[in-house]
């Protein structure tokens, strides 16, 4: 399965950095209201954004711990 395959049809063909440069609402299953809220509560408007937030990458890291 190819990374491409967890975004909407639209980025099907899009390079890594294009697709890190996404909109959240890019990932299959974030919708825009998803996206207004991530953008509103942790100012998270890219994929970058969301893949590099402080308390995304705390939370994943505590989970992976609690393994």
């Amino acid at each position: 399965m190819a990374i491409a395959d967890k975004f909407d049809k639209a980025y099907a063909d899009k390079s890594i950095d294009e697709l890190a440069d996404a909109p959240v609402a890019a990932l299959k299953g974030v919708s825009d209201g998803d996206a207004d809220l991530l953008k509103q509560a942790f100012n998270i408007k890219t994929v970058k954004d969301l893949g590099t937030n402080k308390f995304f990458l705390w939370a994943q890291a505590t989970a992976k711990l609690a393994e």
